[in-house]
């Protein structure tokens, strides 16, 4: 094969000469991954099985100088480019058709700082890898209510999670980050270094670089309260009143979530998905309302590391491959009409 048939980032159809493909292939650390690669089949996979797309090109980069070459020959070349932290993307915003993605999962490192309470971590790190090193000294940072996700596309998004609540976002949380432009320049972005890439980045999604490495504030975690409630299905406007209610009396260390689950019978039910970031005596006080409310199936909640906690909702979350289709909608209150 002397070319390489792609798409361009307009959508019209290129083909790329294999003398350039095989020069990004020698220029890079890691490895170049094509559609005759015995292992594209998996490569070209994300969490969500829905998505089903076959780039032309998967660069496994190692390090910077990985993905500065990526993204300059992404550019020369006028491809698409998209790139992969975690992979966790429900639209598949880390893959494309015909274009390149920059896989950043081998980009693992992660250096806790347990004095100065900072954290920086590479752009391939997930959360559970990141909070395996951080809960170590018995600290953590906001970051996401599975343990699946990687940090990159989270933080780039805004980044909810368990501690939002008492520690904000985790962007709240990010003192700088390290990010090729699409130059293929390496910057620096802080509030005192390149702030206007800075702001953007917070929240911005993907769209102003490849972010290599993420620094964050991390605050003394340990032992927390949480947990599910689980009620019969037939209930679930009663939950769904009680919650709307219950939330406005709730202290910022405390969360409050409801949604339709399957059982692990496999019967659906309506669950409130509590928990608390204080001493566990007084979280036990704040959310004992919830946990005597109604006639619940069963009451889940208790005290857990940290770690633990973010786990809980992994078994629903964490199998890649599965076909899932999500929709958004948002409203300003929980009516009785809505309910």
């Amino acid at each position: 094969m002397t070319t390489v048939p792609a798409v361009a980032a307009d959508g019209s159809r290129i083909t790329l000469a294999t003398a350039d493909v095989d020069g990004l292939r020698s220029a890079l650390r890691g490895e170049l991954i094509g559609s005759d690669h015995g292992a594209y089949e998996t490569a070209r996979r994300v969490w969500n099985g829905n998505v089903d797309r076959r780039p032309a090109l998967i660069a496994r980069s190692t390090g910077v100088a990985d993905v500065q070459q990526a993204v300059n020959f992404a550019r020369t070349h006028r491809l698409a480019l998209s790139v992969r932290g975690g992979g966790h993307s429900a639209p598949g915003y880390g893959t494309n058709d015909g274009g390149v993605v920059l896989d950043l999962s081998a980009m693992k490192g992660i250096r806790v700082d347990p004095v100065a309470r900072t954290v920086r971590a590479e752009g391939g790190v997930l959360w559970r890898e990141l909070d395996h090193e951080t809960q170590a000294f018995g600290l953590a940072t906001t970051g996401g209510t599975v343990s699946n996700t990687g940090i990159a596309g989270l933080t780039l998004g805004g980044g909810l999670g368990w501690l939002m609540g008492k520690h904000g976002l985790t962007v709240d949380n990010l003192i700088s980050a390290d990010v090729v432009t699409a130059d293929g320049q390496f910057r620096k972005a802080s509030a005192t270094d390149n702030p206007d890439l800075f702001w953007a980045l917070r929240g911005g999604g993907g769209n102003f670089g490849v972010v290599t490495s993420f620094e964050y504030r991390l605050h003394p975690v340990t032992q927390v309260l949480g947990g599910l409630v689980l009620y019969p299905l037939d209930q679930a406007r009663e939950v769904l009143r009680f919650y709307r209610d219950f939330c406005r009396t709730l202290p910022d260390e405390a969360e409050a979530y409801t949604g339709l689950l399957t059982s692990p019978d496999g019967k659906p039910v309506s669950a409130l998905i509590l928990g608390y970031n204080g001493p566990i005596e007084e979280g036990t006080k704040v959310l004992a309302p919830a946990r005597q409310f109604g006639k619940p199936l069963a009451d889940l909640v208790g005290p857990v590391p940290y770690r633990v906690r973010q786990t809980m909702l992994d078994e629903g979350n964490a199998v890649h491959g599965l076909h899932r289709y999500w929709r958004s909608a948002f409203t300003e209150q929980i009516s009785d009409k809505l309910i």
